[in-house]
C-alpha cells in the first residue's frame, strides 16, 4: 500500500468511526421522538426482525407496538462507545446507555449496554444488529438491590443479561474477587478489544420486551 493509499485508508477509518457513533446518537433521538421511519432506516433493508420476519416495515410494526404498549415517554443517554473494525465495511461495538421511562404511574430508570454489529452498504453505515443487554430497570425510588434486577411495573422481575456477554464477570466472582495466580495477559490486538474480552463466549439471548 502506497503512502497515499495509507492516508486515504486512515481518513476513511476516521470518517467511519464518526458515522458509527452518529448511528447510536440517531438511534436514541429517533426512538425518544417516536419517529419510527427514521429509526428503522438506521438498519438495512433486509433487517431480521424475529419470528421469521424481515424488512423495515416489519421492524416498524414491532417498534410502534412495543412503544405504544409500554411507555408514555423515554430518554436514552449514551455513554462510552467502543468500536472495533473487522474490515473496512464491517465493525462491532459496545455502547453504554442510561435510560428513563415514563410508564403509567411509575418512572423507571435503566442501565444497559448494546452489543452492535455494523455494516457499510452503498457508502452508508447501518446497524446490522443491536443486542440489548440490561443490568437493571426499576422505579426511580426503588433501588434494585438483589437478583433479577429487571423490575417493570406489573411484571415479575427477571435477569437482564448485562454481564453475560463477557465471561470475566463470572470468573471474577468464582474466585470471590481474589487475585489469580496466572500471568497478566498481553494487550488485545488492535481492533480486537471486544473480541478478546468476549473470549469466545456465546451471545446471550436477552428478553427484549417485558
Amino acid at each position: 500500500m502506497t503512502a497515499d493509499e495509507q492516508l486515504l485508508a486512515r481518513i476513511d477509518r476516521l470518517e467511519s468511526l464518526d458515522a458509527i457513533r452518529q448511528l447510536a446518537a440517531k438511534y436514541s433521538l429517533a426512538l425518544d421522538m417516536r419517529d419510527s421511519d427514521a429509526w428503522v432506516n438506521l438498519f438495512p433493508e433486509d433487517v431480521r426482525v424475529g419470528g421469521g420476519k424481515t424488512g423495515r416495515k416489519a421492524l416498524r410494526d414491532w417498534f410502534d407496538e412495543t412503544h405504544s404498549m409500554q411507555f408514555d415517554g423515554t430518554s436514552h443517554h449514551i455513554g462510552g462507545h467502543i468500536i472495533d473494525f473487522d474490515d473496512p465495511d464491517h465493525a462491532q461495538g459496545v455502547v453504554y446507555s442510561k435510560n428513563e421511562h415514563e410508564t403509567g404511574p411509575e418512572w423507571v430508570i435503566m442501565q444497559m449496554m448494546y452489543f452492535d454489529q455494523y455494516e457499510r452498504i452503498g457508502g452508508r453505515w447501518f446497524f446490522r444488529r443491536r443486542l440489548p443487554l440490561y443490568w437493571y430497570a426499576t422505579d426511580l425510588n426503588k433501588p434494585p438491590i438483589g437478583d433479577r434486577k429487571m423490575r417493570w411495573p406489573g411484571h415479575p422481575p427477571y435477569h437482564g443479561s448485562f454481564h453475560d456477554l463477557f465471561p470475566s464477570w463470572k470468573s471474577y466472582w468464582e474466585r470471590q474477587g481474589q487475585p489469580h495466580d496466572g500471568p497478566v495477559e498481553p494487550p488485545a490486538p488492535l481492533e480486537k478489544f471486544i473480541e478478546t474480552m468476549r473470549r469466545g463466549a456465546p451471545l446471550p439471548k436477552p428478553r427484549v420486551r417485558s
